[in-house]
């Protein structure tokens, strides 16, 4: 324990390298880099920088090699780089998460963005690594208190659990994932923000999560500004650290926004490296990144801890069937949609329940929740039927005894979706109950 402040200190000096592999630009062309005199000392995915005569420099990754030259997309403009720049080769750069960042904003090469210095832990990790044996992986683990209502009872999230928040912009999503930073009993949250617009990354840091989010989280930011390649790894790097936590034996809560600008950044690294778009203008390989990315998540094998993951997806105009929604759907545990048309009505978050599922049920619940659960859905689905009928004003009560009963609890129904949960699972349930119950009561709705 003596020596245990010098751990980042180690971490630091175990990255330096004393060779410095060099090669020379040959090629300039649209938005890439040929060098020649490193295809036999480099590997595919090695990032390398280019040294410009005036005194610039700028990051790169190779994307291809062939005889007696590499291809490497720059992280930003070329601009100003000439012919015969020298070019270094930097190696492959993982991660070496530590303890001690909790609490940090960093970027995804693990450098800090909250002004404070950082040190890197002592034992470096793959950022593509895979995920653990699936059979001997655990199964779901036992229902979480989420700190909202809606996720308590109807949309049960457990721990291990891999869950999609399809989304439109500006239905809710950021405050959602905020609330689960600070509600969902974890021991950490990692939080990716991949490609957010600079200005919200400290509004999301100060006010989504606040002091007691962030008291026991690590974020992981690259801005909309910022390369593909910095996008894509973002990614990465956010699980990456958050299997660091799982290995330690933790419970570990990801919050992933959004899979969509991932799967945008890797669409623009592959159609540079020469992969065709197939997929409406995704490459063949975006089906396989995001499913490798999601399993990486979901509970650990025997001895480690698990990862609750929820990854956000952007959905234009709630069309779940474009191109990642449809892939991400297919690999999670569960899906949850936020709704525009709700959103305007001024109820956040903005979930659309008929349209949403939690895969941990009927497990997660006991016989007497899940009853309770199959009413609620049962007198949602009724009025939804017949709203247009009912706001017509041509809606008969008496017509039909269910349609009654949902019209009756509706506002305190529709008003739950929105609640926060600070007593817990059962206090939800009870609550939930006793809207339910007032179902039959015609005297004792909105009591």
């Amino acid at each position: 324990m003596a020596f245990a402040a010098f751990d980042g200190l180690l971490g630091e000096i175990g990255m330096v390298d004393a060779v410095h592999r060099v090669g020379s630009v040959v090629s300039i062309g649209r938005g890439t880099l040929e060098v020649a005199g490193l295809d036999q000392k480099v590997a595919l995915g090695d990032r390398v920088r280019v040294l410009a005569s005036n005194g610039r420099s700028l990051d790169g990754e190779i994307l291809s090699l062939s005889p007696g030259r590499v291809t490497v997309l720059p992280d930003s403009s070329p601009e100003g780089i000439a012919l015969g720049a020298r070019v270094e080769n930097l190696g492959q750069i993982g991660l070496a998460p530590d303890d001690s960042w909790i609490g940090r904003v960093i970027d995804p090469f693990g450098k800090p963005l909250d002004g404070r210095p950082i040190l890197r832990g002592t034992i470096p990790r793959g950022l593509r690594d895979g995920p653990p044996q699936a059979a001997g992986r655990r199964r779901l683990g036992e229902r979480l208190d989420t700190g909202v209502a809606v996720f308590n009872t109807l949309l049960p999230l457990v721990r291990g659990q891999r869950v999609g928040l399809f989304a439109g912009s500006g239905v809710g999503k950021s405050s959602l994932m905020g609330k689960f930073a600070r509600g969902v009993a974890a021991d950490v949250v990692v939080v990716a923000l991949i490609g957010e617009r600079g200005r919200e990354l400290r509004e999301f840091v100060e006010h989504a999560m606040g002091p007691e989010g962030m008291a026991r989280s690590v974020v992981v930011a690259a801005t909309s500004d910022q390369s593909p390649l910095v996008r894509r790894r973002c990614a990465w790097a956010a699980m990456t650290v958050a299997e660091h936590f799982r290995d330690r034996g933790l419970h570990v809560l990801l919050l992933a926004d959004s899979i969509t600008r991932f799967a945008e950044a890797h669409r623009e690294v592959a159609l540079a490296g020469g992969e065709p778009p197939t997929l409406r203008g995704f490459p063949p390989s975006t089906s396989h990144q995001i499913m490798a990315l999601a399993e990486r998540a979901g509970p650990g094998a025997e001895g480690s801890g698990d990862i609750t993951a929820v990854f956000s997806v952007l959905v234009a105009g709630s069309d779940m069937e474009e191109p990642v929604a449809d892939i991400l759907r297919g690999v999670l545990d569960g899906h949850v949609v936020l709704d525009r048309s709700i959103a305007e009505r001024g109820r956040y978050p903005a979930i659309d329940l008929l349209r949403s599922v939690s895969r941990s049920l009927p497990t997660a619940a006991t016989e007497a929740e899940n009853a309770l659960i199959g009413e609620a859905r049962r007198l949602l689905g009724a009025y939804d039927r017949a709203e247009m009928m009912i706001r017509a004003g041509l809606y008969v009560s008496g017509s039909d005894s269910l349609v009654d009963r949902a019209i009756r609890v509706w506002p305190d129904l529709d008003a739950f979706l929105a609640e926060d949960a600070p007593e817990g699972v059962a206090a939800s349930f009870s609550r939930l109950a006793a809207i339910v119950a007032a179902a039959a009561d015609p005297a004792g709705a909105r009591r």
